[in-house]
């Protein structure tokens, strides 16, 4: 799948500039870079949900979790059921995501952590060719990060969906990422197979990013 290159640009100053690129079926790519860097509005504009400087081809079948997800005023389950009408689907995102306790709670007055895990699964109820997450574990503590990272991957492998994931975590990248693509000041600096860009990446901004956010 190709995807096609963009900018946007505020009162003159370019806050993004993608060069576009190609991303393959059933793989993970983790956008990583500093706060500022671009990364939020390269999914923005990348889902549709904000528009590029110029209009551009954007792929048709789009997954997109944003970093704060909505929660309709229905049940938990109700608001999962929207993703696509699979009961035994939701049933078991909701035992995985472990969101069982919570099925008939209003979904609006969830905590962040179980409003996050709730839009994932909703999400997860449909097929993508693309699926974009921004931050989609912030919220969330550890055990149910662990889970939420499980439910990515094999989503992925099972639905063969190119999967773009935002994430502040180098962590998170090195566990679940195929893929890295560093972005530095608006600019995709450089990408490549996650063993290369994380551990040995070959531009001198890269490599300080990695050494101030622990490689």
């Amino acid at each position: 799948m190709k995807l096609p290159a963009f900018s946007k640009t505020y009162a003159d100053s370019t806050v993004l500039d993608f060069p576009g690129m190609e991303v393959e079926p059933g793989r993970i790519y983790a956008i990583i870079g500093a706060n500022g860097s671009g990364k939020s509005t390269f999914a923005k504009i990348l889902s549709g949900v904000l528009p590029a400087d110029r209009k551009v081809a954007l792929p048709q079948s789009v997954g997109y979790l944003p970093q704060k997800p909505y929660a309709f005023r229905m049940s938990t389950r109700k608001n999962i059921l929207l993703g696509g009408t699979d009961a035994s689907r939701a049933d078991a995102l909701m035992k995985d995501l472990r969101l069982c306790h919570l099925e008939k709670k209003r979904a609006d007055r969830l905590s962040g952590g179980e409003t996050a895990r709730m839009a994932l699964a909703r999400l997860m109820m449909g097929q993508y060719d693309l699926v974009i997450l921004d931050e989609p574990t912030a919220a969330m503590d550890i055990e149910t990060t662990a889970a939420a990272e499980s439910r990515i991957l094999d989503y992925t492998r099972r639905s063969g969906c190119a999967m773009i994931l935002v994430t502040h975590s180098l962590q998170q990248a090195r566990r679940v990422a195929d893929e890295a693509l560093f972005f530095y000041k608006g600019r995709l600096l450089e990408s490549g197979p996650k063993e290369q860009v994380l551990y040995q990446p070959a531009q001198p901004e890269t490599r300080r990013f990695l050494e101030f956010y622990g490689q």
